[in-house]
């Protein structure tokens, strides 16, 4: 089965792969808003501390560690190291002041990075494309920044230059060897109320130099999609699946997976080893803090789907 490449409609706007409108009509989002904020969260949670990312790994192995919602710390076996939609601002909102705080500092600060070789940018959303922190990373190692289509512009006026875009299906090469495709995920991307759609979303499939591959699926809606990427590549050694951001499901259903879904598209894409991710750390939407790893624990059974603690690392086979 072949990834079919992401095409504008007559507005110049981005449409999902199977065809239908990015996000949801506002009075849909109107009418959600209207229904409150949803089951209180903490306005802080202090985690258990957890040993220091490894520093080798071994061959065909990556390993992978959960700084907090879809940020993760990818090193490879010959030390190639990946950040995936870095955050590490306090909010992620376009203003400094207002819009979703983190109840969890960044299970490592940026300061107590290793260097950091490459960035998997999945999309636009606030929650992913932090300015501070690709400004911050930008400064001190310029890493290849990869990432969707109508992007790199942006970025470039926001003092994050060099970006490569790439449509769904496309690929680029990442430093050691290895190799990043962009793949079609049910979403969209935004920054406002008037550019929605007007840039690309997606996913990465990354394959080793030695042989291997994981996948960062950035965020989905269910969807046919996914078993086109599971036959495409033949299946993945790990994946980073969305978990958390699913109430109420009427809504976010259009853009997000539930728990149950997600172990769904594990199977889809033929993922061995899945790590939850996008939970726990921003307050988006109305279910509670704890419900994303309680209902993917009920519902996993025999699968290798696993809850990552806030800085705990998982050494992997690819």
């Amino acid at each position: 089965m072949k990834i079919q490449p992401a095409e504008r409609d007559a507005k110049g706007r981005f449409r999902n792969p199977d065809g239908g409108p990015a996000g949801q009509a506002l009075p849909r989002v109107a009418r959600m808003l209207l229904e409150g904020k949803g089951r209180l969260w903490p306005p802080a949670v202090t985690d258990p501390p957890q040993p220091p990312p490894p520093h080798a790994v071994p061959e065909g192995h990556a390993a992978f560690t959960f700084i907090g919602h879809a940020s993760f710390l990818v090193r490879l076996a010959d030390g190639t190291t990946l950040l995936t939609d870095p955050i590490f601002s306090e909010r992620c909102s376009p203003l400094s002041w207002w819009g979703p705080r983190r109840v969890r500092p960044p299970a490592l600060a940026l300061d107590a990075l290793p260097r950091i070789d490459a960035v998997l940018l999945s999309h636009g959303h606030y929650d992913h494309l932090d300015l501070p922190s690709l400004r911050a990373l930008h400064a001190r190692w310029q890493p290849r920044l990869i990432t969707g289509l109508g992007h790199a512009e942006f970025l470039a006026r926001n003092g994050v230059p060099g970006a490569t875009e790439l449509n769904w299906g496309e690929g680029a090469a990442l430093p050691g060897g290895h190799h990043a495709t962009y793949l079609p995920m049910r979403h969209f991307s935004a920054r406002g109320i008037r550019d929605r759609a007007r840039a690309l979303w997606g996913g990465f499939a990354v394959e080793a130099a030695s042989g291997g591959r994981f996948i960062f699926v950035g965020d989905t809606a269910a969807g046919g999609h996914l078993d086109v990427i599971g036959a495409h590549f033949g299946g993945f050694g790990v994946g980073l699946i969305p978990i958390g951001a699913y109430e109420p499901t009427w809504f976010m259903q259009a853009v997000h997976i539930t728990p149950e879904q997600a172990i769904e598209a594990q199977n889809q894409l033929r993922v061995r080893t899945a790590i939850g991710m996008h939970f726990g750390t921003f307050k988006l939407t109305q279910e509670g803090i704890d419900e994303p790893a309680a209902r993917l624990r009920a519902a996993r059974g025999a699968q290798d789907f696993r809850v990552p603690g806030f800085g705990e690392s998982f050494v992997l086979a690819l």
